[in-house]
């Protein structure tokens, strides 16, 4: 490998990366800002509503809008905001001050990686699979007959698949069978009176909580993976190296996993990795509907409660995550596919 065409293509993609953060940096700054009203406002509102009168409401509002820096000049406040996101300093909510975006960030991030993590990788490993079986030619008929009819639920939204799981394992199932109490819990990430730690109790309980969810992620969307892996084998069947290994007489099985499915798996390899970003905004309802303390709760509620802070700050993380994530599956391509190389 040319080391000085390596460094020429790592400086390209990390540029690239830079300025790929900072539009999305500066885009999740003014989008927020172009909804009607201000968080200050909306936070009295909403105190007003519960003890119907705040006192000295104008002067609270003009406070914070200065401890924020709400009456700066817009071009100001963006360069302070640019300047905190370089020092990794996401600020103060103003919905739950003074707890800081971070903490806030802290808590949610792991619940939502985790769902994620789970469900799109079962996604893209069923997905994949059965667009394997459906393109095989050696796949039993009756099997290929079976598996079309499972992908009309991709037409369903996340949220109507969660809420029909609901109402069948946690309101009748358990019904429907005699049983006491619901087989999956309606609500939350894991058991009240459990403190979290690593003990089988707990994460057993996790697991049992998040199957429901995870599984209304996955029932919506493995039958894109499983189109687009169908249409992938489809165009490898008729290359010159599969020709060759039938010729060479190579077993059935070895060609489709080591000839088709290898060559066709490079564009969901990629989609994979960018699914890791839009998976979060696809989570959102889902997460509401089982109140999972994830980051789609978090942005939710700060959207509703104009929290810009949060908003920037979690959007924000979510965005580095994805950049990151496909900037290094560019750099581990030559390693999956050898055909690929860091050469002009």
């Amino acid at each position: 490998m040319n080391l000085s065409v390596s460094r020429s293509f790592l400086f390209r993609k990390l540029g690239l990366l830079l300025l790929t953060v900072w539009i999305s940096a500066t885009l999740i700054f003014i989008i927020p800002r172009l909804a009607p009203g201000d968080p200050i406002s909306a936070m009295i509102a909403r105190m007003s509503q519960q003890s119907g009168y705040v006192e000295n409401a104008d002067k609270i509002i003009e406070g914070w809008k200065e401890r924020f820096g709400l009456n700066d000049p817009i071009l100001i406040q963006y360069a302070r905001y640019l300047g905190n996101l370089v020092r990794f300093d996401l600020g103060y909510s103003m919905a739950s001050f003074p707890a800081t975006v971070t903490e806030m960030i802290a808590r949610s991030l792991p619940w939502t990686f985790g769902l994620s993590l789970v469900s799109i990788m079962l996604t893209f490993i069923v997905g994949n699979f059965l667009g394997a079986v459906l393109a095989w030619h050696k796949t039993p008929r009756w099997i290929k007959i079976c598996i079309p009819p499972t992908m009309i639920f991709t037409s369903i939204p996340g949220m109507l698949a969660g809420l029909a799981l609901l109402y069948i394992f946690s309101f009748r199932m358990h019904h429907w069978l005699g049983l006491s109490t619901p087989l999956f819990p309606l609500r939350g990430a894991y058991g009240r009176g459990l403190e979290a730690g690593w003990n089988w109790e707990f994460m057993l309980s996790v697991i049992h909580h998040g199957i429901l969810p995870v599984a209304s992620i996955v029932l919506v969307r493995f039958g894109y993976w499983a189109l687009g892996m169908r249409g992938m084998m489809i165009t490898v069947e008729g290359e010159d190296y599969m020709n060759l290994a039938q010729a060479k007489g190579l077993p059935p099985f070895y060609i489709l996993y080591r000839y088709m499915i290898r060559n066709a798996i490079l564009p969901q390899i990629t989609g994979l990795v960018l699914s890791f970003g839009t998976m979060v905004g696809g989570q959102v309802l889902v997460e509401i509907i089982f109140s999972y303390p994830g980051m789609g709760t978090l942005i939710y509620t700060a959207i509703r409660n104009q929290d810009f802070p949060v908003i920037q700050g979690a959007t924000f993380v979510i965005i580095v995550g994805t950049a990151l994530a496909v900037f290094l599956i560019d750099l581990i391509y030559p390693l999956i596919d050898p055909r690929i190389s860091y050469q002009k």
